[in-house]
């Protein structure tokens, strides 16, 4: 019987073949945040490679960058040619040429973790279509893989595939810092991880497991009856009846929101 499902990704370490146009897109972005220096990182699958040395085929090219940087990227570009739009404001802009485009990221659209300045000191000197760039570090993806756990897609296998590829070699006290508040994402991240490879669970280090765990285990003695509802962080759409219609607590609007007001205060000069 021949399914109507949309063909799902196979890892691989195949690299694929990028069109010539999207080929010289890449290369001609990265060309211009270079001679321009503006500080950013590469993201997404080319980042997911140099990691684990898994290729898949992708779409676009994912650039890291912070909010204040943005503008400045694509006032360069639009100077340039390039046809530039802020598709959300809280996380995302793209710069297109044709049919193919650039994500310019500046954290999860869900506004739970943001990209700051060391996210881009941190990240690797690479080489990428023959440009000199910077690839995000492993620490940073794999925290900026945390909230993808949405029903049509869900990044914790590359998350596994990060740590496995790297054998734990990761700064696993700045991965912690980066979960923050959202440290059982992680623990949920991890624990996947342990399913998976169970005899390089030491990958990840005793200090971490039982960092996380003894914290699970306060909470679950210790249960708090004013905790929030944080399901929308996750996915909205698979948790809207928890608001839409069981009167839970939107806390994704309430991030977003904050995230807005971060960026664009009441006394800013922008409208």
């Amino acid at each position: 019987m021949t399914s109507n499902q949309p063909s799902v990704p196979v890892s691989t370490s195949i690299e694929p073949t990028l069109q010539k146009e999207q080929r010289q897109l890449y290369s001609d972005v990265l060309s211009v945040l270079s001679a321009c220096e503006v500080p950013h990182a590469v993201s997404g699958a080319f980042a997911l490679q140099k990691h684990t040395g898994i290729w898949r085929m992708t779409k676009d090219l994912d650039i890291f960058l912070t909010a204040e940087t943005l503008s400045t990227a694509l006032e360069q570009l639009g100077q340039r040619g390039f046809a530039c739009e802020i598709c959300d404001p809280v996380w995302l802009a793209k710069v297109h040429r044709g049919e193919f485009f650039v994500d310019f990221i500046t954290g999860m659209s869900n506004a739970t973790i943001i990209v700051t300045d060391s996210w881009i000191s941190r990240a690797k000197a690479a080489i990428l279509m023959d440009v000199n760039t910077r690839i995000l570090a492993a620490e940073e993806l794999l925290a900026s893989k945390l909230f993808v756990a949405r029903r049509e897609r869900f990044d914790g296998a590359d998350i596994a595939h990060v740590i496995y590829g790297t054998k734990g070699k990761i700064d696993w006290e700045r991965v912690l810092e980066l979960a923050g508040v959202h440290w059982e994402m992680l623990l949920w991240a991890l624990l996947l991880y342990r399913y998976v490879y169970p005899a390089q669970s030491h990958y990840v280090p005793v200090f971490i497991w039982t960092s996380l765990i003894d914290r699970l285990m306060s909470k679950l003695a210790s249960p708090d009856p004013t905790a929030r509802f944080r399901g929308t962080l996750v996915d909205e759409n698979m948790f809207a009846i928890d608001v839409d219609e069981w009167g839970l607590d939107d806390i994704l609007s309430e991030y977003r929101s904050c995230r807005l007001k971060q960026m664009f205060p009441p006394d800013s000069n922008v409208a």
